[in-house]
């Protein structure tokens, strides 16, 4: 009676594992990557849900923006269109988790790539190449750049950002910097003349340029590098190459420069030129 019972035992653990082996696409170990997510018809992609130009959420519904063209064409290259894509807000403070949680696929949203966040996540890319600059008031015609922002100018970044690290290590004795809890409240401070500047990535200070034309414009040349890239699981290296490859196609046939001039041309900062893909 033992030996029966051990029998039926093992008979239904080696069920068991076939069942699990053949659940999903490619098996249950590739069930969670983005490839098989796809091949199963649908994605879930975090963008931003307020940054002009790059990742907005319309009052209808809708979203429109430079990330969300890219999240769009990658996710139409792996075969989801863009009525299967579930979109989710994902703030700089919670892009790892939601990847490493599986609450997102992957992450389009001005996401600096650089070795610490490469401890916990992957990257595809990068899709665009930006750097930190300034956004001055129209009628500006002295302030050019980091270095003349002199004489108690004050400049706003977000509290605790990069770019606010930068200021504070780099030109702390030219720029009185104002720390504001978002990029949105800046733009405002900068309009109604509490703040002289406003300073962040030129992609994202060309978004709110384009949305305040003949208020705001943006000046002078980047004066730091940062390489925008897609986040996604850490051991996904599969979906990796092929995010790697839609990225390249995008730029290859057009669409990397109609959606830069649809999304931020309004601005009037020049489109730069298409980044070079890292596979590493």
């Amino acid at each position: 009676m033992k030996l029966k019972f051990l029998a039926v035992t093992a008979a239904a653990i080696i069920v068991a594992g076939s069942a699990a082996g053949c659940s999903g696409a490619g098996g249950s170990a590739d069930a969670k990557t983005v490839q098989a997510k796809a091949e199963a018809g649908k994605l879930t992609i975090g963008i931003s849900f307020d940054r002009p130009g790059l990742g907005l959420k319309n009052p209808d519904g809708s979203y429109k923006g430079f990330d969300v063209d890219v999240a769009k064409y990658v996710a139409n290259k792996l075969g989801v269109q863009e009525s299967a894509i579930t979109w989710k807000e994902a703030t700089p403070a919670q892009r790892e988790n939601l990847i490493q949680n599986g609450q997102v696929d992957y992450v389009v949203n001005t996401y600096s790539i650089n070795d610490a966040r490469k401890e916990k996540v992957a990257f595809a890319g990068p899709y665009f190449l930006a750097g930190q600059s300034l956004l001055v008031r129209q009628d500006n015609t002295d302030i050019t750049g980091p270095e003349s922002l002199n004489g108690g100018k004050k400049l706003c970044s977000v509290t605790g950002s990069t770019p606010a690290q930068n200021i504070k290590k780099n030109y702390s004795k030219d720029a009185q910097l104002q720390e504001y809890d978002t990029p949105s409240a800046c733009v405002e401070a900068l309009k109604s003349g509490a703040v002289d500047a406003m300073t962040t990535d030129d992609i994202q200070l060309a978004g709110y340029a384009a949305v305040n034309q003949g208020k705001l414009k943006v000046v002078g040349t980047p004066f730091s590098k940062e390489n925008y890239g897609i986040g996604l699981k850490k051991e996904d290296t599969a979906s990796r190459a092929k995010i790697n490859d839609a990225v390249q196609s995008m730029i290859d046939d057009g669409s990397w420069a109609k959606a830069f001039e649809n999304n931020l041309g309004a601005s009037g900062y020049p489109m730069p030129a298409p980044p070079t893909i890292d596979r590493y």
